[in-house]
C-alpha cells in the first residue's frame, strides 16, 4: 500500500509530536526523592545562586510571575513561614520574566527576607521542568526533591503547608561539617 503526501504530511506530524512529549516528559521527568538541581538562578546583584549554598536547610524554590495572581498571594505567606522556622528553612523564589522587570519587582520587594532572584535565560526553569506557574518544589537538607507542586490554587495551600513543616518536623541529622546552615538564616 502506497501513502499519499497527506498521509506523509500526517505521519511527519505525528513524529513531530511525538518528539516533542517525549522531550516533554524528559524536562518533566523530577520526581520526589530525585536531587534537585543545583542552578536557581542570578541575584539582584547578578551572581548566580546555588541550591548547595542552602544545604542543611528546608528549601522552598517556588518559580513565579507578576502576572500570576496566586504568585503574587503565596509569596508573602511564604515569607511568614520562613520568619517562623528561624533559619531552618530558606525560601527562594525564581522570577520567570526578564531581568528588567525582576529589577523592578525586586526593588518593590526590598524588605522581603525571601531570596528573590532572576531565571531570565530559563535554564533553571528547564532544569525543573516547570512548564505552568505557579510552580513549587519542597527540598530537603539534603538537596533531595521531597515534594513539588505544579500550576496549583489557593486550595492547595494548606496541603503545601503541611508538607514543609513536616520536612522541618524531622529531626536535623549529625553533621561531620558541624550542622552547616541550620544554626541562622543564610546570606542570600
Amino acid at each position: 500500500m502506497r501513502f499519499g503526501s497527506g498521509a506523509r504530511r500526517l505521519a511527519g506530524t505525528l513524529l513531530a509530536v511525538c518528539a516533542m512529549v517525549a522531550g516533554a516528559v524528559h524536562a518533566e521527568g523530577l520526581t520526589q526523592g530525585d536531587l534537585a538541581p543545583e542552578r536557581l538562578g542570578r541575584t539582584l546583584g547578578g551572581d548566580e545562586l546555588s541550591l548547595a549554598t542552602h544545604r542543611g536547610q528546608i528549601v522552598v524554590v517556588t518559580f513565579w510571575a507578576t502576572w500570576c495572581p496566586y504568585c503574587l498571594k503565596e509569596l508573602p505567606q511564604l515569607e511568614s513561614l520562613q520568619n517562623v522556622a528561624k533559619g531552618r528553612l530558606r525560601v527562594i523564589a525564581v522570577n520567570t520574566e526578564d531581568r528588567k522587570v525582576f529589577r523592578r519587582v525586586a526593588g518593590i520587594m526590598k524588605d522581603f527576607k525571601l531570596l528573590l532572584v532572576s531565571d531570565a535565560d530559563k535554564s533553571a526553569q528547564k532544569a525543573y521542568g516547570v512548564n505552568a506557574l505557579p510552580h513549587l518544589f519542597i527540598i530537603d537538607r539534603d538537596g533531595r526533591i521531597a515534594a513539588m507542586h505544579r500550576g496549583y490554587g489557593e486550595d492547595s495551600l494548606e496541603r503545601i503547608l503541611e508538607e514543609i513543616n513536616a520536612q522541618l518536623a524531622k529531626p536535623v541529622p549529625p553533621s561531620s561539617e558541624g550542622g552547616a546552615g541550620t544554626s541562622g538564616p543564610s546570606a542570600p
